[in-house]
């Protein structure tokens, strides 16, 4: 393997069997293996003679004679230490590993969670195969970072840089979650059709059906963002999920006031400022309407944004699946619910 260039090296890991996303397919054999038994002076004789071909020098790693790893320590342990010492006198046994089959997501937590400049890799029986440095972890953690937000924007993950991508590869990439939200929206229209006969009756509730489904699907967005970024930089666990929905219930329903009350409002300043008789002689109830709905629909659109990415994640899926354009499609249909069932409430006997 040492022998290999970066390129053949690759490969090699590749017919070696380890998962394509795995820490196997990242390590790198070239490190610096010592035993306990040999003294500090030895130690640096055998860096100055074989340290030229390491990947880095910053840790160094011992192993018995069947190749387990024991211990990792900085080299500055033995600058600073006796010529004489012994490597088993600078040994504490607390060492961090990573595992060759282990996914390369889970490897960023751990250099995040552990100061160090690169980690071990062993095999199921502990043994040393080799070393995943920072610079790769930083490498992955870039192509995980594109492909949520490319997903987070309604797209399928571009296996190339932009440009290098073809006019045909990006329609495909694209097309799919394309045709998915177009379907969703089409439920819209259902449920438009549903209440069909209340905008008939008060045509004036139309005016406000593109306010009220931005707003939750806004609201969905913002919180499917947040969510899917503080699960990436591991933030909170799935069984905080009750902590979750609680901060969203709070947030939602404040978030929900606002809105609510900036869209009554602007109805009220219209009738009785701008343009007075604007929206008939129940202008007030429409003004609740508006209101009541606005806070039911953010407080909606803040928890399915906020619960969705954590079921997928439950179920094992990749939670960037649940991207903003999807939860603005969801909150969309299930707006329109909220809203025609408020206004059917607030207007029966009167504009109904």
């Amino acid at each position: 393997m040492q022998s290999l260039s970066e390129e053949e090296r690759k490969v090699t890991l590749q017919l070696l069997g380890y998962p394509e996303e795995s820490v196997g397919r990242l390590m790198t054999p070239d490190y610096i293996a010592i035993r306990e038994t040999w003294t500090v002076q030895q130690v640096l004789d055998y860096i100055r003679q074989h340290g030229g071909q390491s990947e880095t020098l910053s840790m160094l790693y011992v192993t018995d004679a069947q190749g387990v790893l024991l211990d990792d320590i900085r080299i500055r342990e033995f600058l600073l230490a006796a010529p004489t010492a012994r490597v088993r006198d600078l040994m504490d046994r607390r060492f961090v590993q990573l595992h060759a089959n282990q996914d390369q997501e889970e490897a960023i937590d751990v250099f995040r969670r552990n100061d160090r400049n690169a980690l071990p890799v062993v095999s199921d029986q502990g043994i040393l195969l080799g070393i995943v440095t920072i610079d790769d972890i930083l490498s992955i953690r870039e192509q995980e970072d594109t492909e949520d937000m490319q997903k987070l924007g309604g797209s399928e993950a571009l296996d190339e840089p932009y440009l290098a991508t073809s006019i045909w590869g990006m329609v495909k990439k694209r097309a799919g979650w394309l045709v998915i939200l177009l379907i969703g929206e089409m439920l819209t229209t259902s449920a438009m059709h549903h209440f069909e006969d209340d905008l008939q009756k008060a045509a004036v509730l139309g005016l406000f059906i593109p306010l009220i489904i931005s707003a939750g699907g806004n609201a969905g967005s913002q919180a499917t963002s947040l969510i899917i970024r503080a699960m990436s930089l591991g933030e909170f666990r799935l069984s905080d999920w009750w902590l979750v929905m609680r901060r969203e219930l709070q947030s939602g329903l404040l978030l929900g006031l606002i809105l609510g009350v900036v869209g009554s409002f602007r109805i009220v300043l219209w009738a009785t400022v701008i343009d007075p008789g604007y929206f008939g002689p129940y202008w007030q109830l429409i003004a609740v309407t508006v209101g009541i709905s606005l806070l039911g629909i953010v407080l909606w659109g803040a928890l399915a944004g906020a619960m969705l990415p954590m079921l997928l994640k439950r179920l094992g899926l990749d939670p960037a699946t649940a991207s903003a354009p999807f939860v603005a499609t969801l909150v969309d249909v299930t707006g329109l619910i909220i809203y025609f069932s408020v206004a059917t409430a607030m207007l029966q006997g009167t504009l109904l």
